[in-house]
């Protein structure tokens, strides 16, 4: 029985994947059908339409793209940044303090255009090709990344801290290594602690990406100002791209509440 449960794991994980991605494309399919019964229904002509609804709906998934990559290198970098934070070694924890510190204390659309315009002309002795490569996309990956990270590794610091001291000291009384200690013992209870406020990083991550339109990036916003700027409907198209932002973050507030009460029943 337990060979026949083991082996209908991996089903189960294609299965999912299977309707994630189905879930994606019939997401961006759905609205971009909406978008233009929408602006048709707002007096846009049906060729117009058809345009907007299109450029918005490619934006509304670039900044959905951006978000969960951005987020998921943030989630990797805060982790580390975190437990680096909290080192005895100063060589490991001032490097961490002070990346936090530099990001956390300004602000991010400084970040995005550091990344875009001055990142390149400094890695260019090192790397000749930066500047072909740093494209508005991926510089804002790099900002935006960096940015949710710091804040992440605040998150993770504290979660940590939260777990009692005597379950560092039994797990030493039973011979495990500091190493083992937080991968076995430490990190799987802390992670029930942060992952709500890990949860509000990606909300505030998604409507962040927004700030990814000062170097050209056609995400949402991005968009959305281009119709206006064809249309000069300021009014029906900032409403979309209000309810398009509105959608995106209770997709993602959805999935991030079903893993918390999911770890919450592991945890029992």
């Amino acid at each position: 029985m337990g060979k026949h449960l083991a082996g209908m794991r991996p089903l189960r994980w294609l299965l999912f994947l299977g309707f994630l991605v189905l879930g994606y494309l019939g997401l961006f399919a759905l609205l971009g059908f909406l978008l233009e019964r929408y602006f048709l229904l707002t007096g846009f002509g049906p060729e117009r339409a058809a345009s907007a609804a299109g450029a918005m709906a490619l934006g509304a998934e670039i900044t959905l793209k951006l978000t969960l990559i951005s987020g998921l290198a943030g989630l990797i970098i805060g982790v580390f940044a975190g437990m680096f934070r909290l080192s005895s070694r100063p060589w490991v924890r001032l490097p961490a303090t002070f990346y936090i510190w530099v990001t956390r204390g300004t602000p991010l659309l400084v970040q995005i255009l550091f990344a875009y315009n001055a990142l390149p002309l400094l890695l260019r002795p090192l790397w000749p090709e930066a500047q072909a490569v740093l494209t508005p996309y991926w510089a804002a990956f790099i900002a935006l990344s960096f940015n949710v990270g710091a804040y992440n590794a605040e998150v993770v610091r504290a979660g940590i801290q939260a777990i009692p001291r005597g379950q560092w000291e039994a797990a030493w009384s039973l011979g495990l290594s500091p190493v083992d200690t937080l991968r076995f013992v430490i990190l799987p209870q802390a992670l029930r602690i942060v992952v709500p406020p890990l949860v509000n990083n990606v909300v505030a991550l998604l409507k962040d990406s927004s700030l990814a339109s000062v170097i050209t990036l056609a995400e949402l916003s991005l968009s959305g100002q281009r119709v206006i700027s064809a249309t000069f409907r300021p009014v029906e198209v900032y409403l979309a791209v209000a309810a398009i932002y509105l959608l995106l973050t209770t997709v993602l507030t959805f999935f991030t509440n079903a893993l918390e009460r999911r770890l919450k029943v592991a945890g029992r």
